[in-house]
């Protein structure tokens, strides 16, 4: 598959769907896609799996539940609508309180100064001729 050529959404719904499992097993962390030319190229979880009350760790019991998965993938593809960039990461965050599932999503953007100069030069070259 040719992901230049596959919308950006259709990416995202990938992603969710590579991750479920993992998802489902952890009830906090941060979903991270990194973009480059609008196509996806890495992504993944981060994750804290042990949780501590006291001295007393334990492992998080039960993760997202398929309604909450749902949900968080709803959130995440309505969050695209809101990107003006090609080249960053997205972090989706998420963590289940008190049985409600709380999320926020950030933006990060990425620019080469590199590439502004040499777009520009190949732009005044260009209106040179």
């Amino acid at each position: 598959m040719i992901l230049e050529n596959v919308p950006l959404a259709r990416q995202l719904e990938i992603v969710f769907r590579e991750i479920k499992e993992e998802l489902a097993q952890l009830t906090s962390g941060t979903v991270f896609v990194q973009i480059r030319n609008n196509v996806i190229g890495k992504f993944g979880v981060r994750a804290f799996p042990l949780e501590s009350k006291g001295s007393q760790l334990h492992k998080m019991e039960r993760g997202l539940s398929d309604p909450e998965l749902q949900t968080f993938r709803m959130t995440a593809m309505e969050s695209l609508k809101l990107k003006n960039w090609s080249h960053g990461e997205i972090l989706f965050e998420f963590a289940k309180r008190q049985d409600k599932l709380c999320t926020s999503v950030a933006f990060e953007s990425n620019y080469n100064m590199a590439s502004i100069f040499t777009d520009k030069g190949k732009d005044r070259d260009h209106h040179r001729k």
